[in-house]
């Protein structure tokens, strides 16, 4: 069916008009209203298709004119608008942020994603909506990229790596050992399983690009721990009483104000390993902590584990401990195998 000119030559005129008016006010607050403006253009195109039966002729010709009438914006072309369409319908659709009535809906939805959607950056809406279905997990996302200040590129490696599923998925007994808000937050930084990628490279890569990923390394590791962590040492020593001890990673994390004690471990968990653990995260309370910290967790993570045995060894436990896998996603050729960094690798690397 062909446009009707009169009724699109209205149409297009209240969308200029729309858009002269977000210049002012771009130059004020350039993304935020940016992201209205979309939001607005999405809902007047969605609602315009529901009257007529313009079809997808009608977002070719809006992007033909406003290209056209504002050449030296970008964000029109056909690709774009149709982003701006699908991003609109991905939220307004959803029965948790929408009201009973038409004129209720618009209005409860803005004021949701006032402190939400609208303070990323667009880049970055355009990769939560093209990858994730469900609301709740966008909303994770959305709200972690606010919180960490996440890159686009960075928030593009958490969704593929499943951030959503891994976090705050650790068997703890934080519940039992810690004050509630320290516990909740404390939940919070571990993963399970925590992504080891980073260790394994495609098949076609030189030696120079091996020993460049091990040197990268560091950043890695850092970033799949989360925020806040600030590494300490490595087989770090504990002296108590003429007796030598070492750790195998320390961090401290500014966030929690703790110390976090991180035993690495390539078999699958046994519940030895929960008790070595504990005495650790008891030395390095009795012999670093300060009057101002707050007490140190203990993370061990292990190639595999019964959950059920590490329910019953933490169960007894007197120091706050969490215990999660590691997993390897990529698979390294044969030739190579023998360069596969392990846990001593990682290791050695973060010093």
């Amino acid at each position: 069916m062909q446009l009707d000119k009169t009724n699109y030559k209205n149409f297009i005129k209240d969308i200029k008009s729309k858009i002269q008016t977000s210049q002012i006010k771009a130059s004020i607050k350039v993304n935020i209203e940016l992201l209205k403006l979309y939001w607005n253009l999405a809902q007047m195109i969605v609602e315009k298709q529901k009257e007529t039966s313009w079809g997808n002729n009608l977002i070719l010709n809006i992007s033909n004119d406003l290209k056209q009438e504002f050449p030296n914006l970008k964000g029109f072309s056909i690709s774009n608008i149709k982003y701006m369409r699908q991003w609109y319908l991905f939220f307004s659709n959803s029965q948790q942020l929408v009201g009973e009535s038409k004129n209720q809906k618009s209005q409860q939805v803005v004021a949701h994603l006032e402190n939400s959607i609208f303070q990323i950056p667009w880049g970055h809406n355009i990769a939560i909506i093209t990858k994730i279905k469900d609301l709740e997990e966008a909303t994770f996302y959305i709200n972690q990229t606010i919180e960490n200040n996440w890159s686009r590129s960075i928030l593009i490696h958490q969704i593929e790596s499943n951030l959503y599923n891994r976090k705050a998925k650790a068997i703890t007994n934080f519940k039992d050992k810690l004050p509630e808000v320290h516990s909740d937050l404390a939940l919070q930084i571990l993963k399970d399983p925590y992504n080891f990628d980073f260790l394994m490279l495609s098949q076609k890569h030189d030696e120079k690009e091996l020993e460049d990923a091990l040197m990268d390394n560091m950043t890695h590791f850092l970033l799949e721990l989360g925020q806040g962590f600030s590494f300490v040492g490595r087989q770090y020593k504990l002296e108590i009483a003429g007796d030598t001890f070492k750790i195998d990673l320390l961090f401290y994390n500014i966030k929690l104000h703790c110390y976090v004690v991180i035993e690495l471990k390539t078999d699958k968990f046994k519940p030895e390993f929960a008790g070595k653990l504990n005495f650790y995260v008891s030395a390095v309370d009795g012999e670093i902590k300060g009057e101002l910290d707050n007490p140190t967790i203990g993370i061990l993570i292990c190639k595999s584990k019964n959950n059920t045995v590490v329910e019953y060894a933490l169960q007894d436990m007197s120091k706050p401990l969490g215990i999660s896998e590691y997993q390897l996603t990529q698979i390294l050729p044969d030739k190579f195998k023998s360069s596969l960094p392990s846990i001593e690798d990682i290791e050695k690397e973060l010093e």
